[in-house]
């Protein structure tokens, strides 16, 4: 039984608890966390339970396929976090490197823009158009003194 369980004791601390259940027997084999942050499906526990005959005959087998179930999900964890970061890594580079390209073309079509805008205020018409300030001075005098020129 222990020579089953050496693969993971070499990551890991067993708790192993063992309870009579009437006439049979329950086992308990309980991986602790190796480190903080590591995914709880590793912290997964086995339970069997049957007669002390049949843990004698059978628990060296499904604790041993229990330890290679556990060693390939931890691997399979592994891969799928090293595959996800650099993925994220990946699309930080693609960002920053079409921010980087896109800062040069942003500063063009702001001045083109800005043209843009003067060449339309010139031309679009406007209930408030800009007056001659010339000849305002002299309407204004003609008001006050009651005259009105026609011409």
């Amino acid at each position: 039984m222990f020579v089953e369980l050496m693969p993971m004791l070499k990551e890991r601390t067993l708790l192993i608890t063992v309870a009579r259940l009437e006439e049979k027997l329950k086992v308990n084999v309980i991986p602790t966390k190796a480190k903080e942050g590591e995914d709880q499906a590793l912290t997964t526990p086995l339970s069997y339970t049957g007669s002390a005959e049949e843990l004698d005959a059978e628990l060296g087998k499904h604790l041993a396929s229990y330890v290679d179930s556990h060693a390939q999900l931890g691997s399979t964890l592994a891969e799928a976090k090293a595959e996800m970061d650099a993925a994220a890594k990946a699309a930080r580079q693609k960002v920053k490197a079409t921010q980087q390209t896109s800062k040069p073309d942003q500063t063009a079509p702001k001045q083109e823009t800005a043209a843009a805008t003067a060449s339309v205020t010139e031309t679009t018409p406007s209930l408030f158009a800009p007056q001659d300030l010339g000849a305002e001075p002299a309407q204004a005098a003609n008001i006050e003194e009651g005259r009105n020129e026609t011409p």
